[in-house]
């Protein structure tokens, strides 16, 4: 199959959105598919307010249709809800081009922590680019219930997955690790306001805290937390060495659709502390890590679990299985019912 992917996040972007794509990516052109991007890149770009790191493409559907008619595809993905996703959908509209999209952000409340914007309004915006998908990916059952309650009703999974040669429990801790005291308290991703960091530094339970990524609000938590250990961005091996080395994973986050960091951090035989909302509540089970509205009850909890559950839980979740959800919602088969289900349950691929 010839698929054409859409997507205003693209690289050198280090993020849960481009990873996925990356390894999704990959996995398709190991089964024999061909797989066009169209990026930003391709385009004349700004950055993007208060998030530089994404460009956002000056391109309108007029210039964004003649790449998709040169790569002549057989199914359009479009796969974020920027500039080059409004274009692709205006042309897959006007040339009556079935295509599906992804959910992987949680918008409203993500834009409410930036602007002075009701959630109310930005739920407007989600309705009218989403509903002519013909199927809209979901990460999790919980992001399918939240769309349905907004009458999007097409949805599919569309999971996340983990490269267990990389995050495993055997790998040895990070070298700084040694001399810090524990229990080590570890959060990996982008150091932005939208990740409610300060929840996470801001708790006073004892230990060393830890924070591996960069982003804009780097320098001033650097300024008002100086007792935490800033390691940077990390990648490949020595990521995996400071997952594998901590003693509590903890994901403060309140708008990720699910957090492709908590299946890594599983993987590696972590626990999980994080409040209890869709994504860790998709994902957590008693046993793996802990939810709770007071992170430092929850951080406490995952302390006193078993990392062999924590790692049997991330082993569930793989690259091959999310691709075969996302070239199943690309057949366009009739939409699943979306069950009430426990947490943690969908992270087990039918």
């Amino acid at each position: 199959m010839r698929i054409l992917i859409v997507s205003d996040a693209w690289e050198p972007q280090v993020n849960g959105v481009v990873r996925t794509l990356q390894a999704t990516i990959g996995e398709l052109h190991a089964a024999g598919h061909q797989v066009g991007v169209v990026s930003p890149d391709l385009f004349r770009s700004l950055p993007c307010p208060s998030y530089p790191e994404i460009r956002l493409a000056l391109a309108g559907w007029r210039k964004v249709g003649r790449h998709i008619r040169a790569f002549a595809p057989q199914a359009i993905h479009i796969s974020t809800e920027g500039p080059l996703g409004m274009a692709a959908r205006r042309w897959c509209i006007r040339n009556t081009f079935p295509f599906t999209t992804a959910y992987h952000t949680r918008f409203p409340e993500y834009v409410a922590a930036r602007l002075p914007l009701s959630p109310a309004f930005v739920w407007r915006f989600i309705r009218w680019f989403h509903r002519p998908a013909r199927h809209i990916m979901v990460a999790t059952r919980s992001l399918a219930r939240e769309l349905a309650d907004q009458g999007l009703t097409q949805t599919m999974m569309w999971e996340r997955g983990v490269d267990h040669d990389l995050f495993h429990p055997d790998r040895a801790p990070h070298p700084a690790y040694a001399t810090l005291a524990r229990p080590i308290q570890l959060y990996v991703g982008r150091v932005a306001v939208e990740k409610n960091i300060d929840a996470f530094l801001g708790h006073d339970r004892p230990g060393t805290k830890v924070v591996v990524g960069d982003g804009p609000a780097l320098a001033d938590l650097k300024s008002r937390h100086p007792d935490v250990l800033f390691l940077g961005k990390l990648g490949g091996e020595t990521l995996a060495s400071a997952y594998a080395g901590a003693d509590v994973f903890v994901f403060p986050s309140r708008t990720d659709t699910f957090g492709l960091v908590v299946i890594e951090a599983l993987s590696c035989g972590t626990p999980v502390a994080a409040f209890p909302v869709p994504g860790p509540g998709d994902i957590v089970t008693d046993g793996a890590g802990a939810l709770d509205e007071d992170l430092g009850q929850a951080i406490d909890a995952a302390l006193a679990c078993d990392r062999a559950d924590a790692a049997a839980l991330g082993a569930r979740y793989s690259w091959p299985s999310c691709t075969a959800q996302f070239e199943k919602a690309l057949t366009f088969v009739p939409a699943h019912p979306v069950p009430d289900v426990k947490p943690g349950i969908a992270g087990v691929v039918a």
